[in-house]
């Protein structure tokens, strides 16, 4: 059910989280009229809620909401301009690869994710990198705002390899992988090798959700 306060501390957080996205819609969407109309954005939403830690292509998107490439453009804004979602972009490191330049989208809590889509039981296996993976960027994002930790926060992605954030602090980088599984595989660290050779990655950590803390061979 998330970590949304009012939502974390109720009796009955399922039908308090499904009344704070009708909450959402009605009160800040259509009183606020940031939407001509209101049921596409609905579809939209529903859509959206697959996108949680997903690259964006808005072309693909906008087919299946039915609506223009800049309607969904500006669905996605309103997201973030009333603080719901974020967009992660890209971080060209400069490694003689392909790399990707979609940004990716991200949800503020993951029992957003869940009420968007109506899941409400046990959470499934595919669906527990993103979740977890959300939580640690909205972590990020936290820790960037209340403590100035760092500068900037970016992702690396080239067609087969990838590190899911990379945190600028002057003119330094920490790289930052994220696996939800509690055991660590070898091919799990693929991404965080690759980035190495970038130039000032002075971490490179991969977090999972266990107690102990280890350092491979190669750091």
């Amino acid at each position: 059910y998330g970590s949304i306060p009012l939502i974390y501390t109720s009796s009955n957080r399922k039908e308090r989280l499904r009344a704070y996205v009708h909450s959402y819609l009605r009160e800040e969407v259509q009183a606020e009229a940031l939407v001509k109309d209101l049921p596409s954005f609905i579809r939209f939403l529903k859509i959206a809620g697959l996108l949680h830690a997903q690259e964006l292509s808005l072309s693909s998107i906008a087919r299946d909401a039915g609506v223009k490439r800049s309607t969904v453009q500006n669905y996605f804004s309103i997201l973030e301009d009333t603080l719901l979602a974020h967009h992660l972009y890209p971080h060209e490191a400069g490694i003689r690869v392909k790399e990707k330049k979609h940004p990716k989208f991200y949800w503020i809590d993951p029992g957003l994710v869940r009420a968007l889509k109506e899941e409400w039981g046990p959470i499934h296996a595919t669906d527990r990198g993103p979740l977890f993976e959300g939580v640690v960027f909205t972590t990020l994002k936290a820790y960037q705002s209340y403590a100035n930790a760092f500068d900037e926060i970016y992702y690396w992605s080239t067609p087969s390899l990838e590190v899911d954030f990379l945190i600028k602090k002057d003119s330094e980088f920490h790289a930052i992988e994220v696996k939800s599984s509690s055991r660590v595989r070898k091919e799990d660290f693929d991404g965080l090798r690759a980035i190495a050779d970038m130039k000032k990655v002075k971490k490179r950590i991969l977090v999972y959700p266990e107690v102990d803390i280890q350092k491979t061979e190669d750091g």
